[in-house]
């Protein structure tokens, strides 16, 4: 049956008792419509600027069924009995409102009238508050629909398919307006894991005291909830990377929510880095040259450099090593011999080359079957690999210096290759040559 015909029906059903009353035979024989809205009974109502349809007509024994002068049958157990006469059901889905699903539907609306849309008892979360907790509005900053007291923006005020009354499931909530980050994740390759189990892990949907409702602050705090291991390293670290001590922090480099690059980065890696390290610094350790345009002047890239991959060496988070460096590395020229000494660099290169003193075919730099890294490293004043080798870039084969960093002076090198050798002169020394096929003889 069509709405109209029932409430056809029903009006006519209701009027046919008024008819049996007294008051009701004399304002029909009047020809009067009648009404309980006079000068001297319930002369307010229909007077606010919501009325219900009923009171607005005047048809109070619409709902009110009369039994005698001024005496009307009990309202049904549930109020929500009678509204359903005419309103659509509002407790066919998974999760209905508790006041719904009790049948008390007059705890929000006013069955007569109300200053408010929808007859409501109170405009916008001042309904909600009034069972609802107000602390969840206690946070500095608050959600824009909470804030303006729409509620209804993402909650079904009677009942949803999904929990906690909301209008989709999960991030589709906040997709439905927050477009810009929908589009971010789905033409992503990579998506925090924290986001797609849910926007909540990080975001309060009401209020927080933190920016873009975070629960935590977004720079750091928020990210070592999580990252627990992080939280160790970057605390135990000696040397600390100072993208973590300055401006966003952690989101420097991370992107919270979803990216094209691995580790959630902003940028390719190398680049992330290149775009800090555009620039010279000055540390407690010494200055750290500006690598972007260092690595534009010098061609002969280190391997990790060639693939992009700084933190092949470097840690990010930081470390108890010279440099942030992942393993140890002696930051002076000479060093004794000792393999710990070369951790980093036994990481890729063979831990061999400095520990046999004759060879064939561990390295080419050799004199005869004379393994010249021998000869330079092995020993209680051992040069370290950084003296002849650059380990960012050089213009010279195998990345060799065009100087060494002896002290405050640029000792040169001058390293000429051959096809069977080669030689240097280094700054005040007479000049080495080797040769693999004919051994040469140096004083």
């Amino acid at each position: 049956m069509s709405k109209v015909r029932r409430f056809g029906f029903l009006y006519a059903a209701v009027l046919s008792v008024f008819l049996v009353s007294a008051g009701g035979e004399r304002a029909l024989a009047a020809g009067k419509k009648p009404s309980c809205v006079t000068d001297k009974c319930h002369s307010g109502m229909g007077k606010e600027k919501f009325v219900h349809g009923p009171v607005a007509t005047g048809d109070c024994l619409f709902c009110h069924q009369q039994v005698g002068k001024h005496k009307f049958k009990p309202t049904p157990k549930h109020v929500s009995d009678l509204c359903y006469q005419c309103h659509d059901r509002m407790d066919t889905m998974k999760t209905v409102h508790p006041p719904v699903k009790a049948g008390e539907c007059t705890k929000c609306h006013s069955p007569h009238q109300s200053s408010y849309k929808y007859q409501l008892r109170a405009g916008g979360s001042d309904l909600c508050f009034q069972c609802h907790n107000k602390s969840l509005m206690g946070g500095k900053f608050q959600h824009g629909p909470a804030a303006t007291g729409q509620c209804t923006v993402c909650h079904n005020p009677h009942q949803s398919d999904n929990p906690r009354m909301l209008f989709a499931v999960g991030n589709n909530v906040c997709f439905s307006c927050h477009t810009d980050k929908a589009d971010q994740i789905k033409s992503s390759k990579h998506v925090h894991p924290a986001v797609e189990e849910g926007c909540i892990n990080c975001h309060s949907p009401h209020s927080a005291n933190y920016k873009y409702n975070l629960i935590a602050d977004g720079t750091e705090a928020l990210c070592l909830t999580c990252h627990t291991g992080k939280k160790d390293q970057i605390a135990a670290a000696t040397t600390k990377h100072g993208a973590l001590e300055t401006g966003k922090k952690c989101l420097n480099c991370h992107d919270p929510h979803a990216t094209n690059y691995a580790k959630m980065l902003r940028m390719q890696p190398m680049d992330l880095c290149l775009s800090c390290h555009n620039k010279s610094y000055n540390t407690p350790t010494g200055v750290i040259m500006d690598m972007k345009a260092y690595l534009a002047k010098n061609k002969d890239w280190h391997g990790p450099i060639r693939q992009k991959d700084c933190v092949a060496c470097h840690d990010p988070h930081g470390s108890s090593n010279w440099r942030m460096l992942r393993a140890y590395f002696p930051p002076t020229f000479y060093s004794n011999y000792d393999p710990k000494n070369y951790a980093l660099c036994f990481m890729c290169h063979e831990k061999t080359i400095p520990s046999q003193q004759w060879t064939t075919t561990l390295t080419n730099f050799r004199n005869g079957n004379e393994n010249l890294h021998y000869l330079h490293v092995n020993k209680l004043k051992g040069r370290t690999c950084k003296i002849c080798h650059d380990p960012h870039a050089s213009n010279n084969p195998k990345h060799i210096r065009d100087y060494v960093p002896f002290g405050a002076w640029k000792l040169p090198i001058n390293y000429k290759k051959t096809a069977t050798g080669g030689q240097c002169s280094p700054g005040c020394h007479q000049t080495f040559r080797y040769d693999r096929v004919n051994p040469v003889k140096n004083r």
